[in-house]
């Protein structure tokens, strides 16, 4: 957590191995796929986890089969949840693993959100609907700062939902006030089956592209600024030489599940994944 200036507490939205008990590598299930090297069920460590709690083939996890490790991202919430309980952590026994785990899972879903809200805030909307998002963002921290075990999935999914509404809303401002200036009609493709789509150079500027499957897209050179892309299936879609400067709502596992190089262009809040190859491939 941290303040700030006008005294608000601020959700940390950068996940901290450092300061996390593993709990994504030992909470979370994954199947043996191309993803994964083999099958972990919940609750149990990866046989990559150290004594030190740290991954041991961290280095190499692409090498290795783990590209789904790559592409995960808590948001901070694992650190959160890690201080929350002050010190105890799964190894413990399951009176505290399955607090824990079961913790991290809601505080996931929390950090997500206020990923969003801090894009919607500072999105150039009217003053109404920004004190909207605001309060949403100030909503959604109060309960993720609240006893590590206090909220209710059932709470939480009312929570998403009226946040939900505030991103839409502030979505369709942002977009309706940039394709005024833009020519031509935009076609919105709001979860739209684009899997393998050849898109290659294609100004999809303001398009509203939340919830599309885009899996192995072309969207070499594309122009997706201020393209709406809340939960857009990015996974190995190319986005070599694409713009999404100013896409809204982008996170960090959606574009490490892509493909791009050193001319694909992301919010600044986006960290480059460490795998994107450092050229354009001719």
């Amino acid at each position: 957590m941290a303040a700030a200036p006008d005294g608000r507490t601020v959700l940390d939205l950068r996940a901290d191995c450092a300061r996390c008990a593993a709990l994504c590598c030992v909470g979370l299930p994954f199947q043996r796929s191309a993803d994964f090297a083999f099958d972990k069920p919940g609750g149990v460590a990866c046989r990559n986890l150290r004594d030190d709690l740290r991954c041991g083939v961290h280095a190499q996890l692409r090498e290795r089969g783990f590209a789904g490790c790559t592409v995960f991202d808590c948001f901070g919430a694992g650190q959160h949840v890690t201080a929350a309980f002050e010190g105890r952590d799964w190894r413990d026994g399951p009176d505290v693993a399955g607090p824990m785990f079961a913790a991290f899972g809601v505080q996931r879903r929390l950090h997500e959100l206020a990923w969003y809200l801090v894009d919607a805030v500072d999105r150039p909307v009217d003053a109404a609907l920004r004190d909207e998002a605001r309060a949403a963002l100030a909503r959604v921290t109060a309960v993720a700062d609240a006893a590590p075990d206090a909220p209710a999935r059932s709470d939480v999914d009312d929570l998403h939902a009226s946040v939900v509404d505030v991103l839409g809303r502030v979505s369709a401002a942002v977009r309706g006030a940039a394709r005024r200036s833009l020519p031509g009609r935009r076609r919105d493709r709001r979860r739209a089956d684009l899997v393998g789509a050849r898109m290659g150079g294609a100004d999809l500027r303001t398009v509203d592209l939340r919830g599309a499957w885009l899996m192995g897209a072309d969207l070499r050179g594309a122009d997706l600024r201020l393209a709406d892309l809340v939960g857009a299936d990015l996974r190995g879609a190319d986005l070599r030489g694409a713009d999404l400067s100013d896409a809204l709502f982008v996170t960090g596992p959606q574009a490490a599940a892509a493909r791009g190089d050193a001319t694909t262009r992301l919010p600044g809040r986006v960290r480059r994944p460490t795998h994107w190859t450092a050229a354009p491939t001719r």
